[in-house]
């Protein structure tokens, strides 16, 4: 839902990503401060209750998720096992997140906690549908909910809970972001199904089966 701000995002952090790289530093190196900074800020105030200073500086080192990017494209450093590590990164960072705020649950709220883990779980589902799909050769980036919106309606809801709101905000937060990445991920099959039909041999309409002895052949035009 958020993707429509990338290219604002990515235009805004274009000087920072120029100095950073006149200064020495590489794409792989924000990439991997950022994701130790996410995960360090994560697993130490969620599980104690303290989302506001939690998402706070969680969302600074947020910002490394599209500097890297940005800083590659501007030092014309793209590649693909760049992208493999930003990817891989990311899952960390998001892991990290949902399984801090389940940590909370399980000693607060035992519907929040499986509203965690949902999200948590299908969260990575998300990505793996496609970059399973990817990987056979198919477009499936598709789908409602992806990272920036799962990380953000989280965010919101916990920052509003510590201000005085009460804990079914967080806890329908969570189910939203889990139902919405339930959502996310049919699509992405039904992307990968009709990628996959598309690209489906197709027998011609004039193919016969005849029978040989000790075998299973088509007359007609070869099959493919």
């Amino acid at each position: 839902m958020l993707s429509f701000l990338r290219g604002a995002y990515g235009r805004a952090l274009t000087p920072l990503a120029r100095f950073l790289l006149r200064i020495g530093l590489s794409p792989t190196a924000v990439t991997f401060a950022g994701t130790l900074g996410v995960v360090l800020a994560a697993l130490w105030f969620l599980p104690r209750g303290e989302w506001i200073a939690g998402f706070v500086v969680v969302g600074v080192f947020l910002l490394a998720d599209g500097l890297d990017g940005t800083m590659a494209r501007a030092g014309g450093r793209q590649t693909r096992f760049g992208a493999f590590i930003d990817s891989t990164m990311d899952r960390i960072a998001d892991g990290a997140v949902f399984a801090a705020l389940a940590v909370w649950a399980a000693g607060h709220d035992v519907a929040t906690l499986w509203c965690a883990l949902a999200a948590l779980v299908l969260g990575f589902v998300v990505s793996y549908a496609r970059a399973r799909a990817e990987a056979e050769g198919w477009d499936a980036s598709v789908g409602i909910f992806e990272r920036a919106d799962r990380l953000v309606v989280a965010g919101v809801a916990a920052v509003a809970v510590d201000l005085g709101a009460p804990l079914w905000v967080l806890t329908l937060a969570l189910g939203v972001v889990a139902a919405g990445s339930a959502v996310t991920v049919a699509q992405r099959v039904a992307a990968a199904w009709a990628a996959a039909a598309a690209s489906a041999p197709r027998r011609h309409p004039g193919t016969t089966r005849r029978r040989t002895r000790g075998s299973d052949s088509l007359s007609g035009p070869i099959a493919e």
